[in-house]
């Protein structure tokens, strides 16, 4: 049935404004008048403005927790779907989640189920999230399946944090070191040009390298700026840009301990998806197709999509998953003595674990090894300049 959203006066005074489902333009209002309201305005809501309205209300990874948390407590404690979503239109606090709950809420009062609703918007909520929630309303426990989608999204937003961590600092030294850089050379090098244009010999090679560039960069400032959007957009091209990024996806596996922060933070998700899926009575195969959505490398993707095919062709998940030559050998232990005892929801939780406390290891070794590494870059940095610098000075005392 048609939804009608109105502006109405209540008691002739005080202005409201609502929705309601209708088989005609008549019965909405004859509805509105039923409530008590007086109706001044009644407009269809289609569903292109549905779509629109949902487009807005496009929700970060932190929303979506929250939004997840506030309506699993409240279908938990028994309030029906319909009312919880209008509770959190009125009470949530960020206007996105208060405008999602709105769409939400009007659409499964048109009569549509709350996952046929989610899945009108797969670019809000993703595939995993939407298939999910058809499995925990199809089995009855949709709290316990908003429950174990707040777990997963935590964890997920942990691990992201974690990895974004880890690279913030290099990131910030980098950084630092090009800005200093482009300090020394175009104020510090200019005011000792003099100085050395007064010495007979010449100037070594690495301080005139030093006094050129600072001398381009004086006079052409303006190239810095572009050469960092060109740079930006570069690196934007290139991630995007699918033969380049399956090419980075390659070599950053053949790089030692960045390949196992990859590889493992993709196992990480990949496995936590399949455990919160099985345990919500997915099938093993469609299990394994929400997974790999999770996987951002496309080598690690592809290898999984082919294991998928084992599967579908009738071998075992943990055979299957052998074949690709790229899973940790506990894993498949683990996974085949799931198979094999019929436990195999308790041992994908265990793997998670496993791969929980790996990573963990991983991003700890790495944090230890970023800081010598960046003192020597630093250090490099600091004795290039301090040679060209100084250089010039000691074939003037050697003279």
């Amino acid at each position: 049935m048609p939804i009608y959203s109105y502006t109405a006066l209540k008691q002739g005074k005080e202005v409201v404004k609502g929705e309601v489902t209708a088989s005609n333009l008549k019965d909405a209002r004859d509805i509105i008048r039923q409530m008590g309201l007086v109706p001044t305005k009644i407009n269809e809501y289609s569903d292109a403005k549905l779509k629109k309205a949902a487009r807005l209300a496009s929700l970060s990874l932190g929303e979506k927790i929250d939004f997840i948390s506030t309506l699993q407590i409240l279908l938990t404690s028994g309030i029906p779907a319909v009312e919880s979503l209008m509770f959190m239109e009125q009470e949530a606090a960020k206007a996105k989640i208060r405008n999602m709950s709105k769409i939400l809420k009007t659409q499964i009062m048109a009569g549509s189920t709350f996952a046929d609703t989610l899945g009108r918007y797969p670019q809000i909520f993703g595939y995993i999230f939407i298939g999910l929630v058809k499995a925990g309303e199809e089995s009855g426990e949709l709290e316990k399946t908003l429950g174990r989608i707040k777990d997963l999204l935590t964890k997920q937003a942990n691990i992201k944090g974690k990895v974004i961590g880890t690279l913030m600092y290099p990131m910030f030294v980098v950084v630092l070191a090009f800005i200093i850089t482009i300090i020394m050379l175009v104020f510090v090098f200019p005011a000792f040009k003099e100085m050395f244009e007064q010495q007979e010999k010449a100037l070594p090679l690495i301080t005139s390298l030093m006094i050129n560039a600072g001398d381009y960069l004086k006079t052409y400032w303006f190239t810095i700026p572009i050469f960092i959007i060109a740079f930006i957009a570069f690196c934007f091209v290139m991630l995007n840009w699918q033969p380049a990024r399956n090419l980075l996806d390659k070599l950053v596996l053949k790089i030692p301990l960045l390949n196992n922060l990859i590889m493992y933070s993709n196992y990480s998700n990949f496995l936590s998806v399949m455990s919160v899926s099985y345990d919500a009575g997915i099938p093993v195969v469609d299990c394994l197709h929400l997974a790999v959505i999770t996987l951002t490398n496309s080598v690690l993707r592809n290898k999984m999509s082919g294991a998928i095919v084992k599967v579908q062709q009738g071998l075992q998940v943990s055979q299957a998953l052998k074949s690709t030559k790229i899973v940790p050998k506990m894993l498949l232990f683990m996974i085949a003595t799931g198979e094999q005892s019929g436990r195999l929801g308790d041992m994908l939780e265990k793997g998670v674990n496993f791969l929980d406390k790996t990573l963990d290891g991983i991003i700890d070794t790495m944090t230890k090894m970023i800081e010598p590494i960046m003192l020597i870059v630093i250090g490099s940095i600091v004795l290039v300049m301090a040679l060209a610098l100084y250089l010039p000075l000691f074939q003037s005392y050697m003279s």
